[in-house]
Parts: structure tokens; C-alpha cells; sequence
């Protein structure tokens, strides 16, 4: 049987974003295989690697890894291999260069080069030779924003092609808009009035997503604001943190911290106003989520956040770390409920072509250029 590999570093990844395309896979007839760190049983995968990727490319652990993926790699055969996420990337390229030699396609999504803006100095040093040097042991290199392609090309990088998808898609059957009286009956399910000014932020916890901006631009704002709400969505290593910070500054009644939700379409319908605060993004699939449910949104002067947002057209772009600018933009989003409205509805007109349809169907055709049948 024709046999098609998904690796990424972490079981979450291939859940979050590429279940769709196992499932068209498996559809064709083709047996799926995952590898990435995690147990998880996950839908219409016939066999799953456990793999102990380390997020330092440095690691000595991941030498470990990379003898077992080429082990795997050489023995089954795979007509086609689409790896993510940098170090899966990395490890993957590099364990299929004799796959590659016997036919074998090696599709590499970055989701977000770690070394552009925002990324810092130590990460250019590591991540752009890394990723400059795999591109020609790459079929099909796919980028997920306009500033990310046009790095590939201007630099030069060796892969056979180099394409734009727009992101991961979103469904936009799941994320969509609401009425008065549905907001009002979320907002009374989650203990939230109706008079409150509710902003959501649904993001891992740590310090890339920043959210220690967003607090702060709380803090400035409660006295002005008294009834805004802030809804902190997601786990991570600064959790712990950002409880502390949120203590010590008196604002557990202003911020909420969610963790992990399933609803976050129904957190989405009940907020006013939708805000990123991270320092360097792909595509960013909870600004696309915010856009596809009519919000206007703020969000840092980071690429990928670009990409979605245009100030003053459906949202504001501030800049990094620039806490008194957000609480600025805030306010005036408080103030001004037909600014909200009106930029909210250029959200909705913008998020059709980062649609989950979309961008399935560009993904399925550049599948269909590489596999065999």
C-alpha cells in the first residue's frame, strides 16, 4: 500500500492543524504514518511514531531522534513526507536524503521562519543557515506569509519550488458571527454581564505571545474602563508568572485566565474586541478565528499579523511591547461601539480567503503535483 508520512515535534501540532489532509490521504488510499513527540491516538492515522524531538537544534537528544526517523524513513517506502515545525523539519529533511534519492517527495511547511523579525539575533544565527541549508533537500518548501516567501526567494533557497498557502485554514462553519440575544446567553454562561467590555486573547502562555503587555495595558486602563474584562485563553510555561503578576497588581476581577478551552468559538461571539500581543507569528490561525467571528482586532507590528490585520481598516497595528499604545487603541475601541462594528465587518470580508476551504484546496493541489497516482 502507498504510504504518505506527517512528522512534527509535538502530537498537538498535526491535531491542531493537519487532520484534513490525513483524512484526504486516507481517503485515497494511501496508508498514513505520524511521527512526533506524544501518545495521542490520532484520527485516520494508521501508525504513530513516538519521537522525542528537543526544541534546541542543538540538542544531543536529537541525534537519538534522527537515527530513528531515518530507520523509519528508509524502511517504509513513503511515496510522500510533509514535515512542520522547525527542529520536526530539520530532523526530517535531513534523515530523507536517501528517501528523496529513491523517489520519495519531502513537502516542508514553516510555519513562521524563527529567525525574521522578532525572532532575535541568536535565533538568525541558528535558524537561517539551518533553514537556508535544508531548502535544497526539499521538494516543495510552503510558506504561510507574504514576508516569508519573499525572504525564500530573495535569498535564494535551493528547494525544488517555493509556494504560499495562506495559513491553515479556518473553518468558517464553526467560527462565525453572533446576534445580541446569543451573546447576552454566552456572556450569562460564562459569569460575564452584559455591560462589561470583554477582550480575548487565546494564545500559548509564554514569552513570544507576550501577554505581560497585555496585562500591563490593563492595569492602565482599569480606572478608566471599570468593567473591562480581559479573557487570557491557553496553557504554557508562564502561567505560574502571569498569575503572580495578575495578583500583585490587584486585577483578578479584570483578567481572567481560561487555560485550555474547547469553546473558543463561543468565547469569541461573546467578546468585543480580539488582541495579540506576540513578538513574531506565522499566520496566526486565532487572529483568522477572531476575524471569521466579526471582531475588530489589535494586534503587534509582527509579520503574520500584518498579513490580517491593516490599521484602521479592521483593526489597529501597535507596536511591540508598546503597552500605553494598546491601552490608547482599547479605549478608543470602548468609546466608539459603530468603530467596532464597522471594522468588525471588514473582518469578515477579509477572512474569505483564509478560509479551511481555501486553503484545502491549494494544499490538495499542490499534494496532487507530487504523489504518483
Amino acid at each position: 500500500m502507498k504510504k504518505v508520512l506527517f512528522t512534527a515535534k509535538v502530537d498537538s501540532h498535526i491535531v491542531n492543524f493537519h487532520i484534513p489532509y490525513i483524512k484526504w490521504f486516507k481517503d485515497m488510499g494511501y496508508e498514513v504514518h505520524v511521527a512526533s513527540n506524544g501518545d495521542s491516538c490520532i484520527p485516520y492515522v494508521d501508525v504513530k511514531y513516538n519521537l522525542n524531538f528537543e526544541r534546541n537544534p542543538l540538542s544531543f537528544k536529537n541525534l537519538k531522534v534522527y537515527f530513528k526517523l531515518k530507520q523509519i524513513i528508509n524502511d517504509n517506502k513513503y511515496e510522500l513526507i510533509h514535515c512542520h515545525t522547525p527542529i520536526g523539519g530539520a530532523l526530517t529533511r535531513l534523515a530523507s536524503k536517501k528517501a528523496r534519492k529513491d523517489g520519495c517527495t519531502v513537502i516542508y511547511t514553516a510555519h513562521g521562519f524563527h529567525f525574521l523579525n522578532g525572532g532575535g539575533k541568536i535565533n538568525w544565527l541558528i535558524f537561517y543557515p539551518i533553514e537556508k541549508f535544508l531548502a535544497k533537500y526539499t521538494d516543495c518548501l510552503i510558506t504561510i506569509n507574504q514576508e516569508d516567501y519573499n525572504l525564500a526567494v530573495k535569498k535564494n533557497f535551493k528547494s525544488g519550488e517555493i509556494k504560499l498557502v495562506n495559513g491553515v485554514g479556518v473553518d468558517l462553519d464553526k467560527y462565525t458571527i453572533s446576534n445580541e440575544k446569543e451573546k447576552k446567553i454566552l456572556r450569562k454562561k460564562n459569569f460575564l454581564s452584559n455591560n462589561d467590555f470583554v477582550l480575548i486573547y487565546v494564545a500559548e502562555l509564554n514569552s513570544n505571545k507576550n501577554q505581560g503587555m497585555a496585562i500591563d495595558a490593563i492595569d492602565i486602563l482599569r480606572c478608566k474602563i471599570e468593567n473591562i474584562k480581559l479573557l487570557l485563553v491557553g496553557e504554557g510555561v508562564l502561567k505560574e508568572e502571569y498569575k503572580e503578576k495578575i495578583t500583585s497588581l490587584g486585577l483578578q476581577n479584570n483578567i481572567y485566565m481560561l487555560g485550555q478551552r474547547n469553546d473558543v468559538n463561543e468565547l469569541l461571539k461573546l467578546s468585543d474586541v480580539a488582541i495579540s500581543t506576540s513578538r513574531r507569528e506565522g499566520l496566526p490561525r486565532n487572529i483568522m478565528e477572531a476575524m471569521a467571528t466579526g471582531l475588530p482586532i489589535i494586534v503587534t507590528n509582527s509579520r503574520g499579523n500584518r498579513d490580517l490585520v491593516s490599521d484602521k481598516l479592521n483593526g489597529y497595528v501597535i507596536g511591540i511591547d508598546e503597552k500605553n499604545e494598546l491601552a490608547e487603541k482599547i479605549n478608543i475601541l470602548y468609546e466608539d461601539i459603530y468603530l467596532r462594528k464597522s471594522l468588525g465587518q471588514k473582518s469578515l470580508e477579509l477572512v474569505d480567503k483564509y478560509s479551511l476551504k481555501v486553503v484545502f484546496n491549494d494544499m490538495v493541489a499542490i499534494y496532487k503535483r507530487y504523489i504518483k497516482s
